[in-house]
């Protein structure tokens, strides 16, 4: 990172809410740069190079799922959406496509301070643990956060890596989706347990399972990584 603190893209199609998030996060320590369209924020991500990006659905020119495509194709770096309540296909989609987050409009600046802090802490490769999981076909390097399946690495957004890389730390213990939000989202999570299926579904498409390990759902319970 370039700073203490770390850089913030935040695009949102109205400037008023643009300005709050701004407020908050410079007077936290942040730098920030900000705009209102989608085409605009692709050029801005390309020059300003953020650590992490607040993206709004709905935007002018290119909608803020088209943007975080864009993000995806080539960089892997921490996205929250902001999204309208009630937008539950746009959330869903969000997070199948790759972001490690989304807060639903209202709110409070405090808890979009509060989720920005918990992923940028866990995104700061100084902070990580340095515990290597190697299993016969699978290794997972939080130093690095890499991981090699088959032989091939396999690239992750790191909400994606921190899942798997908890669930793998706790091999054949069983957690509930509730337990999952807490301890890899970081904080009182508001969403529903949605977003974890969402993501153990992307883990899966990724990560097949393997000779003597694999991801289990635990019907009426919540998911393990077994390990046999």
């Amino acid at each position: 990172m370039d700073n203490k603190f770390g850089k913030i893209l935040i695009v949102d199609d109205d400037e008023n809410i643009c300005e709050v998030i701004n407020m908050y996060l410079v007077s936290a320590g942040y730098d920030t740069k900000r705009c209102n369209n989608g085409r605009e924020a692709c050029n801005l991500f390309t020059e300003y190079k953020p650590d992490i990006v607040l993206l709004d659905i709905m935007l002018p020119g290119m909608d803020g799922i088209e943007v975080l495509k864009w993000i995806r194709k080539n960089n892997e770096i921490p996205v929250i959406m902001l999204t309208a309540k009630g937008d539950t296909f746009d959330k869903v989609l969000a997070l199948e496509i790759g972001a490690d987050d989304y807060i639903v409009k209202p709110f409070e600046p405090k808890e979009l301070l509060a989720r920005v802090k918990a992923v940028m802490r866990r995104y700061n490769y100084d902070e990580k643990d340095t515990e290597l999981i190697t299993l016969s076909d699978l290794t997972v390097d939080s130093a690095s956060y890499n991981v090699v399946y088959k032989g091939e690495e396999i690239k992750m957004p790191p909400k994606e890596f921190e899942l798997l890389h908890y669930l793998a730390s706790n091999k054949n213990k069983v957690f509930t989706r509730e337990q999952l939000l807490c301890e890899v989202w970081g904080y009182d999570y508001p969403g529903d347990s949605r977003t974890v299926d969402v993501h153990i579904k992307r883990l899966r498409e990724k990560i097949n399972g393997g000779e003597n390990w694999q991801i289990e759902t635990v019907w009426g319970v919540g998911y393990k990584f077994e390990v046999k």
